[in-house]
């Protein structure tokens, strides 16, 4: 008897297309696929057609008109004679900046008071847990306009400022701090730093490489410490009267000048979403600690440990890897509510925006390219931080 004969007769017959399970699905796949992009493309179609019948343009050459429109201490040069285009990149930097200084003092805020309301005393932990229910509990909006309004809207008038020692100067126009302004010499040495960084990281990689292939001490740890450190020591010896001039705040006529000048705005908004943000990151962090097992702890302070350090070198590392995706969503949100900055009149890029509209009457386009810029910003937060939990994640073996 054949191979063919012995094999069943229902083995040897092919399985007819319109029957086949993978052809079914394929084709399934690319039916709802078609349907999907027709459907896009027809509410794309008519949406265009209904402007264009309202004499709404969806196009972005008034980018390259004139904005005519002041913009309250922007961070990069600016007048009205700029266009559109760069007034919404001023909104952007605005928008970077105190999201980045936001982030920043979230985080600070949060751990600490994510710590402290784990505290063993009793005081502590209670006002860390009244922390973070009252700030939780009230919308970020009314916090902005409780530190705005009530607080910084009614600093008194230039001539009647709060000084604090000639460092820091208080009144309605903002807070005036005393700054560093670095002289050239002082950019140069900054220089010199970058550069021994970069030289020392060389040194100690080829160093250490030499070592492993000849067996012979090149003391690479040493070297590349001196190299890190010897030109800017040196520097900072020689010429450390020379590197930094510090600017103070001088009342010059009607307005305080020199040093760095917050506004009521920014600050109102920095402090708001910092400690509105800080209370969930609180949270956030407590969740983390306490998901560490107590055996983590009880094995660390039985080598001897203190307490900051098996937080610092045992219970941290390991909570981290709990803490850091639900810490990107509070990021993203942080971002986000930076847009609130329209109801105190800070002019970020959501309120660059919506004067670009009344001015130019484009609606969409701007719309659009509000959305645009925090889906971006969202994205590359969202990157950074998922490239940082990959890297600190446990490598099973």
């Amino acid at each position: 008897m054949t191979a063919d004969q012995s094999t069943p007769s229902f083995q040897r017959q092919a399985v007819p297309f319109w029957r086949d399970e993978r052809i079914l699905k394929w084709t399934a796949q690319i039916i709802s696929g078609v349907i999907i992009i027709g459907v896009l493309i027809w509410v794309a179609v008519n949406f265009v057609e209904g402007a264009n019948q309202r004499g709404m343009s969806l196009n972005f050459k008034f980018l390259s008109d004139p904005a005519e429109f002041p913009i309250s201490d922007p961070v990069l040069p600016y007048d009205p004679s700029k266009s559109f285009g760069y007034a919404f990149l001023v909104g952007l930097v605005k928008t970077v900046l105190v999201s980045i200084l936001g982030i920043f003092f979230a985080t600070i805020i949060g751990v600490i008071v994510g710590i402290a309301r784990l505290s063993s005393n009793w005081l502590v932990s209670k006002l860390a847990l009244f922390y973070i229910e009252f700030n939780r509990n009230i919308p970020l909006l009314v916090l902005l306009f409780i530190f705005y309004f009530p607080i910084f809207n009614q600093l008194p008038q230039v001539k009647e400022s709060i000084t604090l020692g000639e460092v820091v100067v208080l009144n309605s126009r903002g807070i005036y701090l005393t700054w560093p302004r670095m002289t050239t010499i002082g950019i140069i040495w900054i220089i010199v730093i970058f550069l021994s960084v970069v030289l020392a990281a060389v040194a100690f990689i080829q160093l250490q490489k030499k070592q492993i292939e000849t067996g012979k001490d090149t003391y690479y740890g040493l070297i590349s410490l001196t190299i890190l450190l010897a030109a800017p020591l040196l520097g900072l010896l020689i010429f450390r009267s020379s590197l930094v001039n510090l600017v103070f705040p001088v009342l010059e006529g009607f307005n305080y000048s020199g040093g760095m000048r917050l506004t009521p705005e920014f600050t109102a908004l920095l402090i708001g979403l910092s400690i509105y943000t800080a209370a969930f990151i609180a949270e956030v962090v407590r969740a983390g600690i306490l998901s560490v097992s107590k055996g983590q702890r009880e094995a660390a302070q039985a080598i001897g440990l203190n307490n900051v350090q098996v937080l610092n070198l045992v219970i941290f590392p390991q909570a981290l890897r709990v803490i850091i995706p639900p810490l990107i969503s509070q990021y993203l949100n942080l971002t986000k509510n930076s847009s609130l900055a329209f109801f105190i009149g800070y002019q970020e890029v959501f309120s660059v925006g919506k004067i670009a509209i009344n001015q130019a009457g484009r609606a969409i386009p701007i719309f659009a390219m509000v959305m645009l810029v925090y889906l971006a910003l969202s994205l590359f937060t969202s990157f950074i931080m998922n490239w940082y939990n990959r890297r600190i994640q446990l490598v099973e073996r």
